[in-house]
């Protein structure tokens, strides 16, 4: 796993994620063995969904009666442990997505089950009966009902993924709430969005972010990394042969370029990230609007970065257009200064894009230190 964490860099409640593709609940469908038969390919499994209630196990059963297909287990908790134990041994990441109505509901779980998974609240489900139980996409509406929950399970020191539906409410807000509640994970169906509402939520807020819908071609997959989400998940196309070829994709996609979901460059539509690539705030263009957006003043920006590049390879470079490799774009955009900067240091262009990774991080946390006091949960 070491191997995988060299490559991709990425943990999930503290875990080493091999490869940044999991598995979306499918309620009926995705138990412990159906991830498994897919362990090879996958990073991460979110088992469910599971019903934890007596309103939303009664849901269930109507939406049974009505052809769909649904988990039940005479002991919801003892059902859910069983499956995730099921998973002991291998290298899946384990999530389970809950439906519930109150916090009291996933508190009980979480009490007896502990931090055995990632905990997934479902404001997902579109199906009226788990909308007029008080569960799934009602709570898109009613987010601080959601918050609620948050609040209750980060108590227990549990990880928190929210399952949410795109086009529905103001996802920039909605992010920024759940942030504020202190969840972890954002699991987000684009629905026939794309990738401008990954783009909105992560320069919304710092949490992890998964893609969700149709993410079963290379460019689909690439186009979600580029503008800032973590992973991927698939549901109804996570077949073999699918997942096979988006593991493999991305697994050199990393290995050539160092940093597999490194973002387009802010004056070509990337997200928070890109200031990475960024050079010195000295004309007129898309860095300005984002700084302003950010609070960040064009000397607080020039100070941060010399600040956070300082002592490593990106300081060198005094032959670049601005001074150093702090101010150099991406790897992929032709430059000759930098190139000969690199290759008089005897520094690859995979490292050096790990460097911008590192340099990424640092902005972002200064950009997101602490969550703004108007932010309402």
């Amino acid at each position: 796993m070491m191997e995988a964490y060299k490559r991709f860099e990425l943990l999930m409640n503290q875990q080493i994620v091999r490869t940044p593709i999991a598995l979306a609940s499918m309620a009926g469908i995705v138990d412990a063995a159906y991830a498994l038969e897919r362990a090879g390919h996958i990073g991460a499994a979110f088992l469910g969904g599971f019903s934890i209630d007596d309103e939303t196990i009664l849901a269930s059963h109507d939406l049974a009666e009505a052809g769909r297909s649904e988990f039940f287990f005479p002991d919801p908790v003892a059902g859910i442990k069983a499956e995730v134990e099921k998973l002991k041994g291998s290298d899946i990441v384990a999530g389970i997505n809950l439906r519930g109505t109150k916090p009291a509901s996933f508190v009980h779980l979480a009490e007896e089950l502990g931090d055995i998974a990632v905990y997934e609240i479902d404001a997902h489900c579109r199906q009226l009966p788990m909308i007029n139980a008080g569960a799934g996409e009602r709570y898109l509406y009613e987010h601080h009902n959601l918050c609620d929950i948050i609040k209750a399970l980060k108590k227990l020191d549990i990880c928190v993924s929210v399952k949410i539906r795109a086009g529905l409410v103001d996802e920039r807000g909605l992010a920024r709430a759940l942030w504020k509640a202190g969840a972890d994970i954002i699991h987000i169906d684009l629905m026939d969005f794309g990738y401008q509402k990954i783009r909105q939520i992560r320069n919304a807020c710092p949490l992890q972010i998964i893609a969700n819908n149709s993410m079963n071609s290379y460019d689909r997959m690439m186009e979600q990394f580029s503008h800032g989400a973590d992973m991927v998940s698939l549901a109804r196309r996570a077949d073999l042969r699918t997942l096979k070829g988006l593991d493999a994709a991305i697994s050199r996609y990393a290995d050539d370029v160092g940093w597999y979901n490194a973002p387009k460059q802010l004056c070509r539509g990337g997200d928070l990230r890109a200031l990475t690539f960024c050079c010195m705030p000295v004309k007129e263009c898309p860095l300005l609007p984002i700084l302003k957006g950010s609070n960040m003043s064009r000397a607080d920006y020039a100070e941060l970065k010399k600040r956070s590049t300082a002592d490593t390879l990106l300081s060198e470079g005094p032959h670049t257009c601005f001074g150093s490799l702090t101010w150099c774009c991406k790897s992929s955009t032709p430059c000759m200064f930098r190139d000969m900067t690199l290759q008089g240091i005897g520094v690859s262009k995979i490292e050096y894009m790990k460097q911008k990774r590192r340099l990424a991080e640092k902005i972002m946390e200064e950009i997101f230190c602490e969550v703004p006091a108007d932010i309402t949960c």
